[in-house]
C-alpha cells in the first residue's frame, strides 16, 4: 500500500503592507507565529497587536491584579523583539472571554483603526487536531476575529463605530489562522527564528510558572520543533504555518 501524499503548503501572499494580529492572551503569538512577524517587519511591513485580555488568570501562583500588569509588560517587550511597537488590550476577562457582539464590535473597531490588509489570529476550532482540546478563549477570539473582518467593512453593523469616527474598512483581503490543524500556507521561519525564541523568552514569568525546564531550552525546543515539523510540507524549509481565508 502506498503512503498518502501530504499536500504541500503554499507561500503566504506578500503583496500587502499592514497586518493586525488579534489573539486572546499574552504569549499566544509567541507560541504561534512570531518568526513570521519578524520576517515581515524586517521587510518594512507594519504589524500591530491587539489582545482581548491581559492574561491575568494565566499564572496560578499570582493573583490577577498583579499578574495582569506583569503579563502586559512581558507582552510589550516580547513584541518589540520582533519589530512590533503597537500593542493594545481590549480588557475582556481572561479565561471567560465570550464570543458575541461585544467582542466582535471591539475587534471590528480595532480593524477600522488599523486598516490592515492581512488579519492574523489563532486557532478558532475546538481542538488543536485530534483530541488536544482548545481553550474557550482561543475559540471565541479566533471566531470573532474571522467575523469582525467582515463586520469592519459594513457601516450598518455597529453603526455606533461610525459615530466614534471609525469609518468602515473593507480592505481586509485575508485572515491567517495560526495553530490550525488544517494549514494551507506557510512563511520561512529561518530569518526570524532566533528572534522568535528571544520573543517567547520575554514571557519569563509565565514560562517559569509553566515548566521546570530551563526557559531558553524550553522556548528553543518548542519553536524549533514546530518549524521543523512544518518543513515536511514546505519543501524542507523550517516554517510557520497558517490556514489562510480569503475575503
Amino acid at each position: 500500500m502506498t503512503e498518502p501524499t501530504i499536500s504541500q503548503l503554499q507561500p503566504m501572499p506578500d503583496d500587502w503592507r499592514r497586518a493586525l494580529a488579534v489573539v486572546a492572551h499574552p504569549d499566544d503569538l509567541e507560541y504561534g507565529c512570531s518568526a513570521a512577524i519578524a520576517a515581515w517587519t524586517d521587510g518594512g511591513r507594519e504589524v500591530a497587536y491587539v489582545l482581548a485580555s491581559r492574561g491575568e488568570a494565566g499564572i496560578d501562583t499570582l493573583e490577577p491584579a498583579k499578574c495582569g500588569p506583569l503579563r502586559e509588560q512581558e507582552q510589550r517587550a516580547s513584541a518589540a523583539v520582533v519589530g512590533v511597537s503597537t500593542v493594545e488590550f481590549l480588557d475582556h476577562r481572561d479565561g471567560v472571554i465570550e464570543y458575541g457582539t461585544a467582542l466582535r464590535r471591539d475587534i471590528a473597531a480595532a480593524i477600522r483603526r488599523h486598516r490592515p490588509e492581512l488579519v492574523i489570529t489563532l486557532n478558532h476550532r475546538d481542538t488543536w487536531g485530534g483530541v488536544a482540546w482548545n481553550t474557550p478563549d482561543h475559540v471565541a477570539v479566533g471566531r470573532a476575529t474571522l467575523d469582525a473582518a467582515g463586520d469592519a467593512g459594513n457601516r450598518w453593523i455597529f453603526p455606533e463605530l461610525v459615530e466614534q469616527g471609525l469609518e468602515p474598512w473593507n480592505g481586509v483581503r485575508w485572515v491567517a489562522v495560526a495553530g490550525s490543524a488544517s494549514p494551507t500556507h506557510a512563511v520561512d521561519a529561518t530569518p526570524g527564528l532566533e528572534r522568535a525564541v528571544r520573543s517567547l523568552l520575554e514571557h519569563r514569568a509565565y514560562i517559569e510558572a509553566l515548566t521546570d525546564e530551563d526557559p531558553e531550552t524550553y522556548a528553543r525546543g518548542f519553536l524549533t520543533g514546530v518549524a521543523e515539523r512544518t518543513a515536511e510540507r514546505f519543501g524542507g524549509t523550517p516554517a510557520v504555518a497558517f490556514e489562510l481565508f480569503s475575503r
